[in-house]
């Protein structure tokens, strides 16, 4: 009897594992200040990645602060998406408690006083359909995730998708 009892709470708990190895992504929090505040996965007009002339500059993700007190250094925070395209920050860009940064696509100057950061890459990064966002602390542990489909999650369908409030 107990054999079959202890058969059954494996089973259970079992069934408990693969429940939890299935919740989404984005059902586990990470402790981190950092975290994914919104995305503008679809760029506004027809999606163009001419460097010159095209639309991946309209593409963006915020990062936010979310700390009360302490002050983050971006540099060597990676940013991902679920096909393996990354960004890493590679300069030392500091994100004062509740403070924010835009990370775009396209060529830019970094700027502190204007919040942004290009990832000197014309091509998009996120897909307008579905993706996974990615964010990892420089040590490489998680700070953030979140997938994304186009229709259960962006309702009025401009594109962005907030996170975090």
């Amino acid at each position: 009897m107990r054999i079959r009892h202890a058969l059954a709470v494996a089973a259970a708990a079992a069934g408990t594992l693969a429940v939890v190895a299935t919740a989404p992504a984005q059902a586990a929090e990470y402790s981190s200040a950092l975290k994914i505040k919104g995305v503008q996965y679809d760029a506004p007009g027809r999606d163009s990645n001419s460097c010159s002339s095209g639309n991946s500059k309209a593409e963006y993700l915020v990062i936010k602060n979310y700390s009360s007190s302490t002050t983050v250094n971006l540099k060597g925070y990676v940013v991902k998406d679920a096909t393996g395209n990354k960004f890493t920050f590679p300069a030392n860009h500091y994100l004062e408690p509740g403070d924010y940064i835009k990370l775009r696509g396209g060529h830019g100057t970094a700027s502190d006083a204007g919040n942004v950061v290009y990832r000197q890459n014309c091509n998009f990064i996120w897909n307008n359909d579905k993706d996974t966002i990615y964010l990892y602390k420089s040590s490489g542990a998680r700070a953030d995730v979140h997938s994304y489909t186009k229709s259960a999650d962006d309702r009025d369908g401009n594109g962005y998708i907030s996170y975090h409030g």
